[in-house]
């Protein structure tokens, strides 16, 4: 049996796997012959795993619509010695990175669990620290709505109450793409990730009763904003969302938000909006009250031309792909 093999049942087994390195969710993502994993084993136990989106040979990179791979760890047992927990941990990745396939390139986002990245370091790695921003305890929907900020409760009221907008759960796929797509077009900014990875992304978590998408809706029919959200008993995440650009000061997107972390909290205790760097972006997750996390970004090497190029015609012919089967059918 292979090591993938064995992860792939270990995936059905640990509950404490993040939803982003789950062998459905790279399946998707990365697509099934573009990762692969390591993994340690002690006593015939899996200690350590380390997913790989390898798109191209000598490339280890981040695949779409996902905020985090890294390393996970197995939980230590109650009353195990900080010092033992750092030293096994550190061991676990100096054996990890040994291992790791032969590349020009390595990006990989670690979960904000993760803290030590010393034996990265000590590899001559780099390291960049970026942001995310959580919501704890989400079942105290008052304390929720007190942390708020006084704009952030002034949207959701406007919403709801002026603007009448709506709040349907399981809107039509495609209706959440065009409205996805409209808020980059309005910030020329090209859409993020693959739209048939998206849609696969949202058919598969419905089906497995871990995500779904909500829209908000005006009297007319018209739809304000969305969101697609996942979940599982670690946690919640905010994957992917957009708004009609004409109509983004009605407080749609964040009555959408609301009612999701108040849907998602009969699964999970925890909300993460994935954060961003984008001023406006982190203006708006923070205003949820919610507290800011650091995570690392930690890569070594970087692209050549000749790997940049041969991404570049991947991805139009993704767009290609895009054009001529999600917009041919309706989920």
């Amino acid at each position: 049996m292979t090591e993938k093999d064995k992860y792939r049942l270990f995936c059905r087994q640990e509950t404490s796997i993040p939803v982003f390195l789950r062998d459905w969710w790279l399946d998707i993502t990365c697509g099934q012959s573009n990762w692969d994993v390591l993994l340690i084993e002690q006593k015939g136990q899996i200690c350590a795993s380390m997913p790989l989106f390898i798109p191209l040979k000598g490339i280890i990179s981040m695949p779409p619509h996902t905020q985090v791979m890294g390393i996970w760890f197995r939980s230590f047992s109650t009353g195990s010695k900080q010092l033992t927990k750092q030293a096994l941990c550190q061991e676990y990745c100096k054996k990890l990175i040994g291992r790791l396939p032969k590349h020009s390139s390595y990006c990989q986002n670690f979960h904000h669990s993760f803290t030590d990245w010393l034996p990265f370091y000590w590899n001559n790695f780099k390291q960049t620290t970026r942001y995310t921003y959580v919501l704890d305890n989400i079942h105290d929907e008052t304390s929720l709505w007190q942390n708020m900020s006084q704009g952030m409760r002034r949207n959701i009221t406007k919403a709801k109450n002026r603007n009448k907008i709506k709040i349907e759960r399981g809107i039509p796929t495609n209706d959440f793409l065009d409205v996805y797509q409209q808020t980059f077009k309005r910030q020329k900014i090209k859409t993020l990730g693959d739209l048939r990875v998206l849609s696969e992304l949202i058919a598969e978590s419905r089906r497995r009763g871990q995500g779904e998408v909500w829209g908000g809706y005006d009297a007319d029919g018209n739809l304000h904003a969305a969101a697609f959200i996942v979940w599982q008993k670690s946690g919640a995440w905010y994957i992917a969302g957009g708004g009609n650009p004409q109509l983004r000061h009605s407080g749609a997107h964040s009555l959408v938000l609301w009612e999701c972390i108040k849907h998602v909290a009969q699964f999970t205790d925890h909300f993460d909006f994935e954060g961003s760097m984008i001023p406006g972006v982190e203006h708006f997750f923070r205003a949820f009250g919610a507290k800011q996390l650091p995570y690392f970004q930690i890569t070594d090497g970087k692209f050549s031309l000749y790997h940049r190029a041969l991404i570049f015609l991947k991805k139009q012919t993704s767009r290609f792909l895009n054009k001529n089967s999600i917009h041919g059918r309706r989920n």
